[in-house]
């Protein structure tokens, strides 16, 4: 969690997609995005509205942990420039990775304020 947490702070898309299962599935407060090309245009839309983002996840709990599967329950936070204003946001996160090929995946993500 904490590359993935560096690879969207980079607020370069190709650095985060690498984490990304090919049939992910994401839920944002905009809505459910499924497939990578729809979770890519999500993020890309979020680097392109909140700027100078820095985005935290904290207090990880890992209610499942296994070699091939991992759940995540986490506290996220966020703070960036809209629109010319500091704003700033957090919620609650859910996430379940999977092993795919021998690299970790994010198959799904939900996150909600």
């Amino acid at each position: 969690m904490g590359e993935y947490e560096r690879a969207n702070n980079s607020h370069d898309i190709s650095c985060v997609v690498p984490f990304i299962a090919e049939d992910a599935v994401y839920g944002f407060s905009d809505g459910s995005h499924r497939g990578i090309e729809e979770i890519r245009s999500a993020i890309g839309k979020t680097f392109a509205t909140i700027l100078d983002e820095v985005y935290e996840v904290r207090e990880l709990e890992w209610p499942v942990l296994t070699s091939d599967v991992a759940v995540c329950r986490c506290r996220f936070a966020w703070t960036g420039v809209v629109n010319g204003e500091l704003r700033s946001g957090r919620g609650r996160g859910t996430n379940v990775i999977v092993r795919r090929d021998g690299e970790l995946k994010m198959l799904h993500e939900h996150l909600s304020s």
